[in-house]
């Protein structure tokens, strides 16, 4: 890669050095951290290019000497969407002598959650389950939690719809990442939120949805919020789509607008669902390729540096990945710079002091990462998307869902 290519991720470089203690005793040290996800099996679009994203930033730290002659050494483990397996990862994660941990799936999050809790390990996963923090020191939410997300989604909806109350459905993934946040929606609702939730459908396997658009459409449904992945979202889009029920411009009466949290959208989307995926309403704390920027700079040059196909190099979920490695080299940088050793306790405490001044700008989200005792949810800012003429584009600015802080 040209010296001029990697200049975004150089600024993260200079200032490590500068903050390294020179003639640090722990030079040339390896610091063992580790990642287990679903490489394969469901939830496998998300996993995939996330794991991707993790192994080039650490691949990245290294071959700059981010950390000077230390290294970050990260085992990442296909875990297949299944608890067992993940429990298991982690077992031997703590044998090999990890001082960080970044997990996956909601399911295996709460399984384990007291288990991180015991051996006193900071655990970033991929899932943003609002559940995964409750009575728990250790877990740290990288973004903005799906309840927030959701019901992001729902204000704009309130905000942005002409008539009375609007009629919502809500279309979840058939587990506790899916399920979970629709119980927060109903709080929301309960405080003062002025939506209907007509229905809330979980996905199964069967690929018509003609009778379940058909019903929507029978109940008065004109918006369709999704908590699941793109591969169910796409094939929802294809069939409201062929039923001319999608509509062309926000809140068009007669048709649904269909909107969607973190996992549901992103280019991946685009690609599954062509033309159908035309207008769909999707909100992320992370930066997108299609908006230029820093952030979209950055993530396409270090997926170039690493040969990653165009895909890759343009899914949200990279930009998943490489953030939590950011967060992971971060707090081992901050230690290293205050001659601490680095342990999970340590490293567990630089979060904890991870806020105000000390806020992290990573530049693949749309705003801090800030993290306290009271506070582990990382990024609490979202961004609106909306697809056009084939791109997720930005609509209006980046906010924080009020009634996501009126029901904490």
């Amino acid at each position: 890669m040209k010296t001029k290519k990697i200049s975004i991720w150089l600024v993260v470089a200079a200032a490590a050095l500068m903050l390294a203690a020179p003639g640090s005793s722990m030079a040339g040290e390896v610091y063992k951290t580790a990642l287990s996800l679903a490489i394969t099996g469901p939830t496998s679009d998300a996993g995939n290019p996330y794991s991707k994203g993790a192994e080039d930033y650490f691949r990245y730290v290294n071959d700059m000497n981010l950390l000077g002659d230390d290294t970050i050494e990260c085992t990442i483990r296909d875990d297949k969407y299944e608890t067992a397996i993940t429990k298991r990862n982690f077992e031997e994660f703590l044998d090999m002598g990890i001082v960080f941990y970044l997990n996956y799936s909601t399911g295996s999050t709460l399984a384990l959650k007291r288990d991180f809790d015991e051996v006193k390990m900071p655990t970033l996963p991929a899932s943003f389950h609002a559940g995964n923090i409750e009575g728990s020191d250790y877990i740290f939410l990288p973004i903005a939690s799906y309840s927030a997300q959701n019901i992001g989604l729902a204000e704009y909806v309130v905000d942005h719809h002409e008539g009375g109350t609007p009629k919502v459905a809500m279309y979840v993934h058939p587990s506790a990442f899916g399920r979970e946040p629709v119980k927060d929606i109903e709080k929301a609702i309960e405080a003062g939120l002025d939506i209907e939730l007509v229905e809330t459908v979980e996905h199964g396997q069967d690929l018509d949805v003609t009778a379940m658009i058909q019903r929507w459409r029978s109940k008065g449904v004109e918006y369709v919020i999704s908590q699941t992945v793109q591969s169910p979202v796409a094939t929802m889009l294809k069939g409201a789509g062929n039923l001319g029920q999608v509509a062309e411009s926000f809140g068009e009466e007669g048709k649904m607008t269909f909107l969607g949290a973190h996992y549901t959208g992103g280019n991946d989307l685009i690609a599954l669902a062509g033309d159908a995926a035309e207008n769909f309403y999707w909100t992320t704390s992370y930066i997108v390729t299609s908006e230029p920027g820093a952030g979209a700079e950055a993530q396409l040059e270090l997926a170039q540096r690493y040969g990653r196909d165009e895909k890759t190099s343009n899914s949200h979920n990279y930009a998943n990945g490489i953030m939590v490695a950011q967060v992971t080299t971060e707090v081992i940088r901050r230690a290293k710079a205050r001659g601490n050793e680095i342990n999970k306790e340590n490293l567990y405490q630089e979060l904890l002091e991870m806020n105000g001044m000390n806020a992290f700008y990573p530049v693949t989200t749309v705003g801090p990462v800030t993290y306290s005792k009271d506070d582990h949810q990382g990024v609490d800012t979202l961004q609106l998307y909306v697809v056009r003429d084939g791109a997720f584009r930005a609509e209006g600015k980046p906010f924080i869902s009020e009634y996501a802080e009126k029901i904490k």
